[in-house]
């Protein structure tokens, strides 16, 4: 698997390029921001581009979906229930920062659990983990699992802002991603990459090989 991570934006949201080395699809996870630094790495790697996939709805993961849709003719996937978000300032948390009036293309495909995104030979199967938003989601492939702002490094996705629930992520995480194969590499959407065995033994909010319910 062919695999570019790129930080972009204000705050450093992990851009994931991911391609098969065999048909040279792609796959891009989250552009949120720095379309040309996106674009590059695609080019760089000569990859077709067949999806964009967002794992949930908030501005510095979806600011960048238009430039890099028009420039890769690739559809922008989302959860049902984030895909009100692309198109709401509020929910999307770009009125909160100033950038109302930032463009974002709507979906053009909704997924839902138990849905395989296909990318030449390598297939990624959606998990609904709501939490941090509504319709956040992982992508979980043979290897590995891209976790979005749901489960980081020695740490969880924030639930504080609209639509977010404490509850509810830590109920995605322990039914979710907790039975899932500890070989798994974890790529989250901001901060260091780790692996699902070492976040089931140091990750504070994951306990004893489960996660702890208030």
């Amino acid at each position: 698997m062919i695999l570019k991570v790129k930080p972009v934006g204000y705050v450093w949201t992990k851009c994931y390029v991911v391609g098969c080395p065999q048909t040279r699809e792609g796959l891009i996870i989250d552009p949120g921001d720095e379309p040309e630094e996106i674009l590059a790495e695609v080019e760089k790697e000569g990859l077709k581009i067949v999806y964009i996939v967002n794992t949930h709805g908030h501005i510095d993961h979806i600011g960048a979906n238009k430039a890099v849709k028009e420039a890769t003719g690739a559809p922008v996937l989302i959860h049902r229930e984030d895909a009100p978000y692309l198109s709401d300032p509020e929910k999307n948390l770009s009125l909160f920062l100033g950038l109302k009036d930032k463009e974002i293309s709507p979906a053009d495909g909704l997924l839902e659990e138990g849905d395989v995104i296909s990318v030449g030979t390598l297939k990624f199967k959606v998990l609904h983990t709501p939490g941090h938003t509504p319709g956040s989601i992982c992508l979980v492939g043979e290897e590995v699992i891209f976790t979005g702002d749901t489960l980081f490094a020695g740490s969880i996705g924030r639930t504080d802002f609209p639509g977010g629930s404490r509850e509810q992520l830590l109920r995605s995480i322990k039914e979710k991603i907790m039975p899932l194969p500890d070989r798994l590499k974890v790529y989250p959407g901001h901060g260091p990459a780790s692996t699902l065995r070492h976040e089931k033994e140091t990750n504070p909010f994951l306990k004893d090989g489960g996660v702890e319910l208030d």
